[in-house]
């Protein structure tokens, strides 16, 4: 029993790296035009949010000891534009005006200091799409856990999240306005549906300004790709099946030896 109950268990926790996700819901009609609904459908946006930490070395003070940065981006480096359009950052009350707002992407900001925090971040999306806002929350980490040594200037300390927006029932406007964005996941639709001409939110300008491929520090973003995911279920898979055995050993101690065969007194005649 107590290894069916940590298979369940393992399994639960594997199943958690893909099905994770936040579900948004829309807000009523106001306008049957304009927020009319496709039932059955799903719209599914992966982002990625996260901070990127650099020791300052021989510039660093006692207050000022690393520059970090926050941001919220797609899960490919997309422009996010199309979906959100706003964030707001939560930072710690010691900062001069901790609240802060971007109102277009790049969705992020930087900073200097010398402590971690928990950051909060709230996205708030088109008014097509959703009313009410997402809260995250993002640990600010600015020291590797893994070295022991002296921190380098070179190396930063990178820490992401992924997740995925998950946005049943979409307006047409709004589905129509992202089928085929890149950073938008819009599942197939049957032969014959036709939606409504779609109203642009950003000129392609912008959406250059949004994209996130060509950003300075993309060569620290993690890959989160389906092949990553992978590979982090046959190794999660891996580490169920070792515990299984080990948790087979414990058992067998626990219950003892088997039990010896009574030796027999004489002859047996057959």
């Amino acid at each position: 029993m107590l290894i069916f109950y940590f298979i369940l268990l393992c399994i639960f926790n594997c199943l958690q790296i893909t099905i994770g996700g936040f579900y948004v819901g829309f807000k009523k009609e106001t306008n049957k035009g304009a927020h009319r609904r496709v039932k059955d459908v799903e719209i599914c946006v992966p982002i990625v949010y996260g901070t990127i930490a650099f020791y300052l070395g021989r510039k660093a003070s006692e207050s000022q000891s690393h520059k970090w940065t926050v941001y919220v981006r797609g899960a490919t480096n997309e422009d996010l534009g199309v979906v959100i359009k706003r964030v707001v950052f939560q930072l710690h009350p010691s900062f001069n005006n901790p609240t802060r707002v971007v109102e277009s992407p790049p969705f992020e900001l930087s900073e200097c200091g010398w402590g971690e925090f928990e950051i909060g971040i709230s996205l708030f999306f088109h008014n097509d799409i959703c009313d009410k806002q997402l809260d995250l929350f993002h640990h600010l980490k600015l020291y590797p856990e893994d070295e022991s040594g002296p921190q380098t200037t070179k190396k930063p300390v990178v820490v992401e999240s992924y997740n995925e927006i998950v946005y049943p029932d979409p307006s047409e406007n709004f589905l129509a306005r992202v089928q085929n964005h890149p950073a938008v996941i819009v599942p197939r639709m049957p032969a014959g549906f036709n939606l409504p001409y779609p109203v642009s939110i950003e000129s392609v300008n912008e959406r250059e300004k949004g994209d996130t491929k060509d950003h300075p520090l993309s060569q620290w973003f993690m890959n989160f790709s389906e092949a990553d995911e992978l590979l982090k279920l046959a190794a999660a898979r891996q580490q169920v099946q070792a515990h299984i055995v080990k948790l087979r050993r414990q058992l067998s101690v626990m219950d003892g030896p088997p039990p010896l065969l009574k030796q027999p007194t004489g002859y047996d005649y057959t």
